[in-house]
């Protein structure tokens, strides 16, 4: 669901970037007073796991493939504003690093999936397990499934309302287009949520935001196993991903406005996730993969150190 250059208009660019900025002023300042010190490495967990699992695209259905948002499942982990920043990271290296997303788009991206698709959700979230009750797990099992499907679908509509408001798709038909094809794809969304949660939940529940206390595993070894699995990702699975257009561009292809899409405005040293000087794909995509996982921990870990100050003598692990 990454906008290209192109799509959108000058003054619909610049509104969804004011408003991206907005949220996440709001975010540092949240995080800067919420987040504890032991939780930093997870917010560069976060990161390089989101990083690696969009990079896996999966079929849906008519020649079109969808891929992981994350923004519902670290909002989970983290809470909302960490995710934020989190996903804001994410966003920021796939398009300045590897020409996924357009620059002057970046702030609509931003907003779509960073803000609408994580805060919405995660309002949903939590109204949907106050209302299943019972069983904790279940319920904050079964309320991350739905509350990802939900994720997917409202920034999908956010971005259908920038291509109608940009004129480049009425919105008679930018609607339908993009809820029925991401209603699909938030299927696949709501399904890795849930379950990452309910495995999290199984082995580290305190890593769950507000559900259990704290474990006596030290936080940088259980980050280092999640880095572990995050690269893996990248450099064993993601070469043999789907490579059918995901949802925006299908629709971009049946509306035949994919012409539209505009050069990166920048060089990027790794545009379409290949590595340059190796000729094969699927190692030139390994490799990008594991540099961007990489590149993403490490960004988000250490803004998530000066932004976070030490509270009470307490270090991260």
């Amino acid at each position: 669901m990454h906008l290209p250059d192109g799509f959108l208009d000058a003054r619909t660019a610049l509104l969804s970037g004011g408003a991206a900025a907005a949220g996440i002023a709001l975010a540092v300042r949240r995080t800067r007073t919420q987040l504890v010190p032991r939780r930093i490495p997870f917010l560069g967990l976060s990161a390089a796991f989101v990083f690696a699992a969009q990079m896996v695209n999966f079929p849906i259905t008519g020649g079109t493939s969808g891929h992981l948002i994350g923004g519902v499942l670290s909002a989970v982990l983290l809470g909302p504003s960490a995710a934020i920043i989190v996903i804001t990271c994410v966003l920021m290296v796939q398009c300045l690093m590897f020409a996924d997303g357009g620059l002057l788009s970046l702030g609509a991206n931003v907003f779509n999936m960073a803000i609408v698709g994580t805060c919405g959700g995660h309002f949903i979230f939590k109204i949907a397990q106050r209302l299943l009750g019972g069983d904790p797990v279940r319920g904050t099992v079964c309320a991350a499934a739905f509350a990802g499907w939900c994720g997917t679908v409202l920034a999908s509509l956010s971005c259908a309302g920038q291509l109608a408001f940009s004129g480049t798709i009425p919105w008679g038909m930018a609607f339908p287009a993009m809820a029925n094809l991401h209603m699909l794809i938030g299927v696949g969304e709501g399904l890795a949520t849930g379950l990452i949660v309910l495995a999290v939940l199984r082995t580290r529940p305190d890593l769950v935001a507000g559900f259990g206390a704290a474990g006596v595993e030290s936080t940088a070894t259980t980050a280092g196993y999640g880095l572990l699995l995050s690269l893996g990702l990248a450099v064993f699975v993601a070469p043999f991903a789907c490579p059918w257009p995901d949802g925006l561009e299908s629709v971009a292809e049946h509306f035949g406005i994919a012409h539209k899409a505009g050069e990166h405005l920048i060089a990027t040293p790794m545009a379409d996730y290949r590595f340059p000087m190796i000729a094969s794909a699927s190692a030139a995509t390994s490799v990008a993969g594991l540099v961007g996982t990489v590149i993403c921990f490490g960004a988000a870990y250490a803004l998530a150190r000066v932004l976070v100050p030490q509270r009470g003598g307490e270090k991260p692990q």
